[in-house]
Protein backbone atom coordinates (compact mmCIF):
# COMPACT_ATOMS: atom_id res chain seq x y z
CA UNK A 1 0.00 0.00 0.00
CA UNK A 2 2.32 2.71 1.12
CA UNK A 3 4.87 1.63 -2.31
CA UNK A 4 2.06 3.43 -4.18
CA UNK A 5 1.99 5.94 -1.78
CA UNK A 6 5.62 6.44 -2.37
CA UNK A 7 5.40 7.09 -6.52
CA UNK A 8 2.38 8.89 -5.89
CA UNK A 9 4.94 11.68 -4.26
CA UNK A 10 7.61 10.87 -6.73
CA UNK A 11 5.02 11.77 -9.58
CA UNK A 12 4.00 14.92 -7.67
CA UNK A 13 8.06 16.21 -8.46
CA UNK A 14 8.55 15.79 -4.49
CA UNK A 15 11.97 14.44 -3.82
CA UNK A 16 11.74 11.83 -1.89
CA UNK A 17 14.40 9.05 -1.53
CA UNK A 18 14.59 5.30 -0.78
CA UNK A 19 16.16 6.01 2.38
CA UNK A 20 13.41 8.17 3.93
CA UNK A 21 10.56 5.90 3.14
CA UNK A 22 12.42 2.88 5.10
CA UNK A 23 12.58 5.27 8.01
CA UNK A 24 8.56 5.91 7.59
CA UNK A 25 8.22 2.36 7.34
CA UNK A 26 10.32 2.10 10.52
CA UNK A 27 8.61 4.39 12.18
CA UNK A 28 5.33 2.95 11.29
CA UNK A 29 6.39 -0.72 12.40
CA UNK A 30 7.82 0.40 15.68
CA UNK A 31 4.31 1.88 16.56
CA UNK A 32 5.57 5.52 16.48
CA UNK A 33 2.57 7.05 16.32
CA UNK A 34 -1.69 5.52 16.86
CA UNK A 35 -3.45 3.95 13.87
CA UNK A 36 -4.77 7.93 12.62
CA UNK A 37 -4.55 8.98 9.37
CA UNK A 38 -3.87 12.67 10.58
CA UNK A 39 -1.04 11.14 12.80
CA UNK A 40 0.48 9.70 9.99
CA UNK A 41 -0.11 12.91 7.50
CA UNK A 42 2.32 14.87 10.11
CA UNK A 43 5.16 11.82 10.29
CA UNK A 44 5.11 10.76 6.53
CA UNK A 45 5.38 14.51 6.09
CA UNK A 46 8.49 15.19 8.36
CA UNK A 47 10.03 12.16 7.37
CA UNK A 48 9.81 12.00 3.40
CA UNK A 49 9.79 16.48 2.43
CA UNK A 50 12.80 17.64 3.67
CA UNK A 51 11.96 21.19 2.68
CA UNK A 52 8.99 23.43 3.77
CA UNK A 53 8.33 24.84 -0.15
CA UNK A 54 7.50 21.32 -1.36
CA UNK A 55 4.61 21.39 1.75
CA UNK A 56 1.87 22.32 -0.87
CA UNK A 57 2.60 19.28 -3.36
CA UNK A 58 2.54 16.93 -0.50
CA UNK A 59 -0.63 17.77 0.80
CA UNK A 60 -2.21 17.71 -3.06
CA UNK A 61 -0.43 14.13 -3.35
CA UNK A 62 -1.14 13.09 0.30
CA UNK A 63 -5.39 14.00 -0.50
CA UNK A 64 -5.12 12.21 -4.11
CA UNK A 65 -4.07 9.11 -2.54
CA UNK A 66 -5.94 8.95 0.42
CA UNK A 67 -9.24 10.07 -1.62
CA UNK A 68 -12.02 11.47 0.58
CA UNK A 69 -10.20 12.83 3.61
CA UNK A 70 -10.27 16.70 4.69
CA UNK A 71 -9.02 18.92 6.85
CA UNK A 72 -10.96 18.66 10.54
CA UNK A 73 -13.00 21.73 11.49
CA UNK A 74 -11.22 23.16 14.19
CA UNK A 75 -14.11 23.22 16.90
CA UNK A 76 -14.41 26.32 19.33
CA UNK A 77 -15.84 25.36 22.72
CA UNK A 78 -17.86 28.77 22.66
CA UNK A 79 -19.70 27.87 19.62
CA UNK A 80 -20.62 23.94 18.99
CA UNK A 81 -19.93 23.24 15.40
CA UNK A 82 -23.29 21.05 15.36
CA UNK A 83 -24.83 24.34 15.54
CA UNK A 84 -23.33 25.84 12.70
CA UNK A 85 -23.85 22.41 10.02
CA UNK A 86 -25.37 24.21 6.84
CA UNK A 87 -28.58 21.97 6.71
CA UNK A 88 -30.47 24.76 4.40
CA UNK A 89 -30.22 27.49 1.97
CA UNK A 90 -33.19 29.64 1.79
CA UNK A 91 -33.66 31.60 -1.08
CA UNK A 92 -35.01 34.99 -0.78
CA UNK A 93 -37.07 36.68 -3.30
CA UNK A 94 -35.86 40.30 -4.73
CA UNK A 95 -38.25 42.02 -2.11
CA UNK A 96 -36.67 40.19 1.02
CA UNK A 97 -33.17 41.18 0.20
CA UNK A 98 -34.09 44.87 0.39
CA UNK A 99 -35.14 44.93 3.96
CA UNK A 100 -31.79 43.40 5.18
CA UNK A 101 -30.50 46.62 6.35
CA UNK A 102 -27.01 47.26 7.63
CA UNK A 103 -26.16 47.37 11.68
CA UNK A 104 -23.19 49.10 11.16
CA UNK A 105 -19.81 47.89 12.50
CA UNK A 106 -19.98 48.99 15.99
CA UNK A 107 -23.25 47.76 16.45
CA UNK A 108 -22.86 44.81 14.84
CA UNK A 109 -19.90 43.70 17.33
CA UNK A 110 -21.96 44.93 20.39
CA UNK A 111 -24.87 42.73 19.11
CA UNK A 112 -22.91 39.58 18.60
CA UNK A 113 -21.38 39.85 22.06
CA UNK A 114 -25.14 39.74 23.22
CA UNK A 115 -25.67 36.87 21.34
CA UNK A 116 -22.82 35.30 22.69
CA UNK A 117 -24.36 35.88 25.71
CA UNK A 118 -27.61 34.75 25.31
CA UNK A 119 -27.86 31.71 22.88
CA UNK A 120 -27.64 28.51 24.07
CA UNK A 121 -29.06 26.19 21.01
CA UNK A 122 -28.71 25.72 17.33
CA UNK A 123 -30.55 27.25 15.12
CA UNK A 124 -31.13 27.69 11.27
CA UNK A 125 -33.29 29.46 9.00
CA UNK A 126 -33.60 32.73 11.29
CA UNK A 127 -33.02 36.36 11.12
CA UNK A 128 -31.55 37.00 14.66
CA UNK A 129 -29.29 34.09 16.51
CA UNK A 130 -26.06 32.48 15.34
CA UNK A 131 -27.01 30.08 12.73
CA UNK A 132 -27.01 28.56 9.00
CA UNK A 133 -29.31 29.42 6.35
CA UNK A 134 -31.43 32.34 6.82
CA UNK A 135 -31.15 36.39 7.20
CA UNK A 136 -28.91 36.67 10.59
CA UNK A 137 -25.83 38.96 10.21
CA UNK A 138 -23.90 35.70 12.23
CA UNK A 139 -23.54 32.55 11.32
CA UNK A 140 -22.68 31.12 7.61
CA UNK A 141 -24.44 30.19 4.36
CA UNK A 142 -27.52 32.57 4.72
CA UNK A 143 -28.25 35.89 2.91
CA UNK A 144 -27.05 39.34 4.96
CA UNK A 145 -25.49 42.76 3.56
CA UNK A 146 -23.17 42.27 6.19
CA UNK A 147 -22.09 39.87 8.68
CA UNK A 148 -19.67 38.09 11.10
CA UNK A 149 -19.39 34.49 9.20
CA UNK A 150 -18.68 31.77 12.03
CA UNK A 151 -17.73 28.06 10.94
CA UNK A 152 -18.88 27.62 7.20
CA UNK A 153 -18.02 28.86 4.19
CA UNK A 154 -19.09 32.20 3.06
CA UNK A 155 -21.81 32.46 0.56
CA UNK A 156 -22.29 35.71 -0.68
CA UNK A 157 -19.14 37.11 0.56
CA UNK A 158 -20.20 40.09 2.47
CA UNK A 159 -18.84 39.63 6.00
CA UNK A 160 -17.08 41.96 7.77
CA UNK A 161 -15.54 39.72 10.34
CA UNK A 162 -14.50 35.82 10.14
CA UNK A 163 -14.51 33.63 13.47
CA UNK A 164 -12.14 30.97 12.69
CA UNK A 165 -8.59 29.67 12.30
CA UNK A 166 -7.40 30.53 8.43
CA UNK A 167 -4.80 28.69 6.79
CA UNK A 168 -3.42 30.09 3.47
CA UNK A 169 -1.05 28.54 0.62
CA UNK A 170 1.88 30.16 -0.45
CA UNK A 171 1.76 30.73 -4.45
CA UNK A 172 3.72 28.18 -6.64
CA UNK A 173 6.88 30.10 -7.75
CA UNK A 174 7.42 26.55 -10.24
CA UNK A 175 4.16 27.22 -12.00
CA UNK A 176 4.96 26.90 -15.71
CA UNK A 177 1.75 26.23 -17.63
CA UNK A 178 0.35 29.00 -18.86
CA UNK A 179 3.01 31.86 -18.27
CA UNK A 180 4.62 32.09 -21.55
CA UNK A 181 2.30 34.89 -23.00
CA UNK A 182 2.61 36.61 -19.43
CA UNK A 183 6.07 36.74 -19.63
CA UNK A 184 6.06 38.16 -22.92
CA UNK A 185 3.51 41.06 -21.43
CA UNK A 186 5.94 41.39 -18.45
CA UNK A 187 9.30 41.97 -20.60
CA UNK A 188 7.66 45.33 -21.20
CA UNK A 189 8.87 46.89 -17.67
CA UNK A 190 12.92 46.56 -18.74
CA UNK A 191 15.91 48.36 -18.32
CA UNK A 192 18.90 46.44 -18.90
CA UNK A 193 22.53 47.80 -17.90
CA UNK A 194 26.10 46.44 -17.74
CA UNK A 195 26.73 46.59 -14.17
CA UNK A 196 29.37 44.09 -12.12
CA UNK A 197 31.94 42.17 -13.12
CA UNK A 198 33.24 41.72 -16.48
CA UNK A 199 32.26 38.35 -17.40
CA UNK A 200 30.96 38.14 -21.01
CA UNK A 201 32.55 38.38 -24.24
CA UNK A 202 32.61 41.92 -26.24
CA UNK A 203 32.26 40.42 -29.26
CA UNK A 204 32.41 44.13 -31.23
CA UNK A 205 35.07 45.69 -29.07
CA UNK A 206 36.98 42.32 -29.38
CA UNK A 207 36.87 42.32 -33.06
CA UNK A 208 37.92 46.06 -33.28
CA UNK A 209 40.45 45.64 -30.75
CA UNK A 210 42.21 42.98 -32.68
CA UNK A 211 41.92 44.65 -36.12
CA UNK A 212 43.55 47.68 -34.35
CA UNK A 213 46.40 45.31 -32.83
CA UNK A 214 47.76 43.89 -37.15
CA UNK A 215 45.36 41.00 -36.22
CA UNK A 216 46.70 39.85 -33.24
CA UNK A 217 43.88 38.61 -30.52
CA UNK A 218 43.01 41.37 -28.38
CA UNK A 219 40.16 39.88 -26.28
CA UNK A 220 37.85 42.27 -24.20
CA UNK A 221 35.18 41.37 -21.72
CA UNK A 222 32.14 43.47 -20.58
CA UNK A 223 29.39 42.81 -17.61
CA UNK A 224 26.66 41.16 -18.47
CA UNK A 225 23.45 42.71 -19.53
CA UNK A 226 20.78 42.23 -16.88
CA UNK A 227 17.49 44.20 -16.54
CA UNK A 228 18.02 46.13 -13.41
CA UNK A 229 14.69 47.01 -12.83
CA UNK A 230 13.81 46.44 -8.81
CA UNK A 231 9.51 44.80 -8.31
CA UNK A 232 7.93 45.08 -4.87
CA UNK A 233 4.92 42.65 -5.35
CA UNK A 234 2.36 42.78 -2.67
CA UNK A 235 -0.34 39.70 -2.78
CA UNK A 236 -3.77 39.16 -1.59
CA UNK A 237 -3.93 35.75 -0.64
CA UNK A 238 -6.85 33.74 1.31
CA UNK A 239 -10.42 34.03 1.13
CA UNK A 240 -12.10 35.12 -2.40
CA UNK A 241 -8.38 34.85 -3.46
CA UNK A 242 -8.44 31.02 -3.57
CA UNK A 243 -10.81 31.22 -6.86
CA UNK A 244 -7.65 32.56 -8.71
CA UNK A 245 -4.85 30.88 -7.48
CA UNK A 246 -3.86 29.12 -10.94
CA UNK A 247 -4.27 32.72 -12.82
CA UNK A 248 -2.01 34.38 -9.78
CA UNK A 249 0.59 31.63 -9.43
CA UNK A 250 1.10 32.41 -12.96
CA UNK A 251 1.71 35.77 -12.51
CA UNK A 252 3.54 34.85 -9.63
CA UNK A 253 6.02 32.04 -11.17
CA UNK A 254 6.41 34.37 -14.37
CA UNK A 255 7.33 37.74 -12.21
CA UNK A 256 10.05 35.68 -10.60
CA UNK A 257 11.67 34.47 -13.66
CA UNK A 258 11.62 38.07 -15.54
CA UNK A 259 12.69 40.26 -12.95
CA UNK A 260 15.62 39.11 -11.17
CA UNK A 261 15.62 42.09 -8.17
CA UNK A 262 12.16 41.08 -7.08
CA UNK A 263 11.12 40.97 -3.17
CA UNK A 264 7.20 39.86 -2.77
CA UNK A 265 4.98 39.79 0.60
CA UNK A 266 1.62 38.38 1.26
CA UNK A 267 -1.01 40.27 2.84
CA UNK A 268 -5.23 39.45 3.34
CA UNK A 269 -7.43 41.70 1.84
CA UNK A 270 -6.33 44.98 2.12
CA UNK A 271 -2.35 45.93 3.50
CA UNK A 272 -2.30 46.75 7.40
CA UNK A 273 1.06 47.15 9.82
CA UNK A 274 2.45 43.87 8.91
CA UNK A 275 2.61 41.49 5.68
CA UNK A 276 4.52 38.35 5.63
CA UNK A 277 6.42 36.04 3.09
CA UNK A 278 4.72 32.28 4.56
CA UNK A 279 1.75 31.50 5.12
CA UNK A 280 2.72 28.45 7.38
CA UNK A 281 4.15 30.90 9.63
CA UNK A 282 2.41 34.23 8.98
CA UNK A 283 1.41 34.30 12.51
CA UNK A 284 5.35 33.89 13.89
CA UNK A 285 7.12 35.43 11.07
CA UNK A 286 5.68 38.71 10.60
CA UNK A 287 7.42 41.88 8.92
CA UNK A 288 5.88 45.51 10.01
CA UNK A 289 5.16 47.15 7.04
CA UNK A 290 6.84 50.53 8.20
CA UNK A 291 10.06 48.19 7.37
CA UNK A 292 9.03 47.83 3.83
CA UNK A 293 8.51 51.39 3.49
CA UNK A 294 11.59 51.95 4.25
CA UNK A 295 13.70 49.34 3.20
CA UNK A 296 13.04 50.10 -0.60
CA UNK A 297 14.16 53.14 -2.62
CA UNK A 298 11.55 55.22 -4.49
CA UNK A 299 12.18 54.16 -7.81
CA UNK A 300 10.60 50.43 -7.28
CA UNK A 301 8.55 49.17 -8.94
CA UNK A 302 5.18 48.25 -6.87
CA UNK A 303 2.23 45.99 -8.16
CA UNK A 304 -0.29 44.86 -5.57
CA UNK A 305 -1.94 41.87 -6.83
CA UNK A 306 -5.49 41.12 -5.53
CA UNK A 307 -9.27 41.07 -6.04
CA UNK A 308 -10.13 44.13 -3.91
CA UNK A 309 -13.30 41.95 -2.89
CA UNK A 310 -13.97 42.26 0.90
CA UNK A 311 -16.08 44.92 3.04
CA UNK A 312 -15.10 48.54 2.40
CA UNK A 313 -14.79 48.82 6.33
CA UNK A 314 -11.52 46.35 5.74
CA UNK A 315 -10.42 49.50 3.74
CA UNK A 316 -11.92 52.50 5.63
CA UNK A 317 -11.99 51.95 9.16
CA UNK A 318 -9.64 51.08 11.80
CA UNK A 319 -10.48 47.49 13.53
CA UNK A 320 -12.27 46.81 10.07
CA UNK A 321 -10.03 43.59 9.25
CA UNK A 322 -11.57 40.83 9.40
CA UNK A 323 -8.70 38.90 11.22
CA UNK A 324 -7.67 41.62 13.73
CA UNK A 325 -8.26 44.85 14.84
CA UNK A 326 -5.78 46.94 13.25
CA UNK A 327 -5.42 50.23 14.84
CA UNK A 328 -5.13 51.99 11.56
CA UNK A 329 -7.58 51.88 8.34
CA UNK A 330 -6.28 49.63 5.48
CA UNK A 331 -6.64 53.08 3.20
CA UNK A 332 -4.17 55.26 5.19
CA UNK A 333 -1.31 51.88 4.20
CA UNK A 334 -2.76 52.31 0.48
CA UNK A 335 -1.66 55.63 0.36
CA UNK A 336 2.00 55.45 2.47
CA UNK A 337 2.62 53.09 -0.60
CA UNK A 338 1.76 54.62 -2.92
CA UNK A 339 3.36 58.26 -1.90
CA UNK A 340 6.60 55.85 -1.00
CA UNK A 341 6.56 54.74 -4.04
CA UNK A 342 4.97 56.57 -7.31
CA UNK A 343 5.51 54.09 -9.84
CA UNK A 344 2.62 51.46 -8.73
CA UNK A 345 -0.15 49.56 -10.25
CA UNK A 346 -3.10 46.82 -8.77
CA UNK A 347 -4.05 43.81 -10.87
CA UNK A 348 -7.18 42.11 -10.05
CA UNK A 349 -8.02 38.82 -11.41
CA UNK A 350 -11.69 39.56 -11.32
CA UNK A 351 -13.17 40.23 -14.71
CA UNK A 352 -13.39 43.56 -15.26
CA UNK A 353 -16.66 43.58 -15.84
CA UNK A 354 -17.76 42.71 -12.17
CA UNK A 355 -15.87 45.60 -10.71
CA UNK A 356 -18.79 47.96 -11.50
CA UNK A 357 -20.51 45.91 -8.56
CA UNK A 358 -17.89 46.24 -6.02
CA UNK A 359 -17.87 48.68 -3.75
CA UNK A 360 -14.73 47.66 -2.51
CA UNK A 361 -12.99 47.55 -6.18
CA UNK A 362 -14.29 51.44 -6.39
CA UNK A 363 -12.92 52.65 -3.23
CA UNK A 364 -9.40 50.73 -4.09
CA UNK A 365 -9.46 52.05 -7.49
CA UNK A 366 -10.23 55.62 -6.24
CA UNK A 367 -6.74 55.00 -3.52
CA UNK A 368 -5.29 53.63 -6.46
CA UNK A 369 -5.71 56.98 -8.48
CA UNK A 370 -7.45 54.50 -11.13
CA UNK A 371 -4.16 52.81 -11.71
CA UNK A 372 -6.10 49.09 -11.41
CA UNK A 373 -6.06 46.76 -14.55
CA UNK A 374 -7.35 43.30 -15.07
CA UNK A 375 -4.98 40.46 -14.51
CA UNK A 376 -5.89 39.29 -18.81
CA UNK A 377 -2.61 39.40 -21.24
CA UNK A 378 -4.18 43.43 -22.25
CA UNK A 379 -4.04 44.13 -18.34
CA UNK A 380 -0.55 43.50 -17.74
CA UNK A 381 0.58 45.34 -21.15
CA UNK A 382 -1.24 48.40 -20.45
CA UNK A 383 -0.06 48.15 -16.78
CA UNK A 384 4.21 47.50 -17.37
CA UNK A 385 3.43 50.59 -19.98
CA UNK A 386 2.43 52.47 -17.23
CA UNK A 387 5.03 51.63 -14.66
CA UNK A 388 7.67 51.77 -17.56
CA UNK A 389 6.81 55.75 -18.25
Amino acid sequence: MLIDFFFTLKDAKIPVSIKEFLILLEAMQKGVIPPSVDDFYYLSRITLVKDEAHYDKFDKAFGLYFKGINAVFEKNPEIPLDWLLKRMQRELTPEQLAKLEKFGYDKLMDRLKELLAEQKERHEGGNKWIGTGGTSPFGNGGHNPEGIRIGGEGGNRTAVKVWESRAYRDYDGERELGTRNIKVALRRLRKFAREGAEEELALDDTIRATANNAGYLDIKMQPERKNNIKVLMLLDVGGTMDDHIARTEELFSASKTEFKNMEFYYFHNCVYDYVWKNNRRRHAERFPTWDILRKYTPDTKLIFVGDATMSPYEILQPGGSVEYNNEEAGAAWLQRFTSTFPKFIWLNPEPEGLWQYRQSIAVIRQLMSNRMFPLTIDGLERGMRLLSK
